[in-house]
């Protein structure tokens, strides 16, 4: 009778202690899985240089990634227009492009381009411009911000260029890892520009989703690990 009462006496302990170290675990996979990006939406005043003079107009802008591989594909998005035409543009005659500018860990640009425009814009209407994407390929590693910069407009033979005149905020933070090579990061815009289709407003995830994969399963096998050496203790006990 003494042993078994010895024996459940110490039963609460040990399954305390595989309790223990269920939450632990559980804990640690939430940490890993922590998100490694963040990203606001950002007023931008566009003040853009056109063939028939000077406009200026605010925007909301957000920039967006999703992590492929060693790099990242970024999509910036327009809230509202930020120009306009004398005329009527016709179906497929405006083609957008801009630059993001790279700050913290990383400097330098990345170009991001669109498609032209899909059905014909009214005379003396704002322009909405399409979702622009290109793709960032970090060198360095840490935290590097993303900048809406400089807006390109061609259309009917024209270029109207758009500078933000605010010094705005971020759109998008990172903590990324570079491949360790040297100069700074490089990027291209996206395939949108020879005609493919915009996003839609359907924006990917934010941030190295691959790389939150790849942590949360980590944090899973950790609270495997962890919840099978409890429970061998356990046993072992029970057998002594």
């Amino acid at each position: 009778m003494a042993r078994f009462y010895e024996q459940h006496g110490r039963r609460p302990g040990r399954t305390a202690g595989l309790a223990a170290a269920v939450a632990m675990a559980a804990g640690s996979a939430v940490m890993l899985a922590a998100p490694t990006a963040h990203a606001e939406v950002v007023d931008v005043n566009y003040q853009c240089k056109t063939p028939i003079g000077n406009k200026g107009a605010v925007s909301p802008i957000d920039i967006k990634s999703t992590a492929a591989g060693g790099a990242y594909k970024l999509v910036m998005s327009f809230q509202k227009g930020v120009s306009s035409s004398p005329v009527e543009l016709g179906k497929g005659a405006m083609k957008p492009s801009a630059l993001i500018k790279l700050g913290g860990a990383e400097s330098g640009t990345v170009p991001v381009a669109g498609p032209p425009n899909d059905k014909a814009i009214p005379a003396n209407t704002p322009i909405k411009i399409s979702d622009l994407s290109g793709t960032y390929t970090p060198k360095g590693s840490g935290k590097v911000t993303f900048t809406a910069a400089t807006l390109t407009i061609k259309a009917l033979g024209t270029t109207t260029t758009c500078t933000p005149s605010n010094n705005p905020k971020p759109s998008l933070t990172l903590d990324v890892k570079g491949s360790g090579g040297s100069g700074g990061a490089s990027g291209s815009a996206g395939s949108a520009a020879a005609g493919g289709s915009s996003s839609g407003g359907q924006l990917p995830q934010t941030g190295p989703a691959d790389s939150a994969i790849a942590l949360g399963t980590l944090g899973g096998t950790v609270l495997l690990a962890g919840a099978a050496g409890a429970l061998w203790l356990t046993r072992r006990h029970q057998r002594v």
